[in-house]
């Protein structure tokens, strides 16, 4: 399998989740199914059936999330050549015929949640930002129309939560 770039808040929120499931979400759930089976006919006990459900989502969260811990690659954006965008970075644009300006912070696939900001590197509005600097033009061929955006600003947050400090670069 092929490593998972991932920021060093992203693969903290991994292991936190993973350590949640592990020393409190399951040991709940095995309690609960053991409730439920003193009930006794299990046939048509709903509570065992959906403890039993319960158990099986995160059963396969658990593997999904030990995964992608074994296969991460945690980046730095802090060691990164922060004149250019790239992996990591905080990249504000304008999107030049809207005049409306969007900002877009550079992650992985496994941390992109474009509802706060967080775009994939592997997106096409992503592929076109890597590597370009402040003053940049970029063409997205979206299927509404044809973007174009200007970079405005690029920052890194040497790992830190997005919407933390970081310093501007000019």
């Amino acid at each position: 399998m092929q490593r998972i770039p991932v920021t060093p808040d992203g693969f903290r929120k991994m292991q936190e989740e993973l350590n949640r499931l592990l020393k409190v979400e399951r040991p709940k759930n095995i309690q609960a199914i053991a409730e439920a089976r003193a009930h006794g006919d299990l046939s048509e006990n709903a509570e065992y059936h959906a403890a039993r459900e319960r158990q099986s989502f995160m059963e396969g969260r658990i593997q999904e999330l030990q995964g992608k811990i074994a296969y991460a690659e945690v980046i730095d954006p802090s060691k990164i050549n922060q004149s250019r965008a790239a992996f990591g970075a905080r990249v504000t644009v304008l999107d030049i015929e809207a005049d409306v300006e969007y900002v877009f912070f550079l992650v992985g696939v496994e941390e992109a949640d474009i509802k706060h900001g967080k775009l994939s590197i592997s997106s096409p509005v992503g592929r076109a930002l890597i590597g370009k600097e402040v003053g940049d033009t970029v063409t997205v061929k979206a299927p509404a129309r044809t973007i174009e955006y200007e970079i405005l600003g690029i920052r890194f947050e040497g790992g830190a939560t997005p919407g933390e400090n970081g310093p501007e670069t000019p």
